[in-house]
């Protein structure tokens, strides 16, 4: 059976190495599903869920944008922020959600909604990756 090396890199340092059948994670230019033999390719990625589809379960990474590097029998992610579904805090993701929908409806000047709305989307994110744990 082929398979996908994968590698997840923080600035931190590995999130994730293992192998995969197949990578499927949202570019700024769609939707990329990912096979062993792909073309090599290189990609901005968007705040989304990185799904890593082995035989027997599919598991899921929350990645805060960077770039997706595909080769043909190896994908790199390199993400800004990025964290697996069984080491999400819950509670904490729930939290950060809260205060950026208070920041979005707080109509004053000082506030920087780009800010919040990207601190909303990565919240959200983080919230639908470990509901998929």
């Amino acid at each position: 059976m082929n398979v996908l090396k994968v590698s997840i890199v923080t600035p931190d340092g590995p999130v994730y190495e293992s192998e995969a059948e197949m990578v499927s994670t949202r570019a700024e230019t769609g939707e990329l599903g990912i096979l062993p033999g792909h073309i090599p390719l290189v990609a901005p990625l968007e705040i989304g869920a990185v799904r890593l589809k082995k035989a027997d379960k599919t598991e899921y990474v929350a990645v805060s944008g960077g770039f997706l590097e595909v080769r043909p029998e190896k994908v790199t992610i390199l993400a800004q922020s990025a964290e697996r579904a069984e080491s999400i805090d819950l509670a904490r993701a729930q939290a950060a959600k809260a205060r950026a929908e208070k920041y979005l409806q707080a109509k004053r000047d000082n506030v920087d909604f780009k800010r919040a709305e990207l601190a909303l989307k990565r919240a959200m994110n983080r919230i639908a990756v470990y509901q998929n744990k």
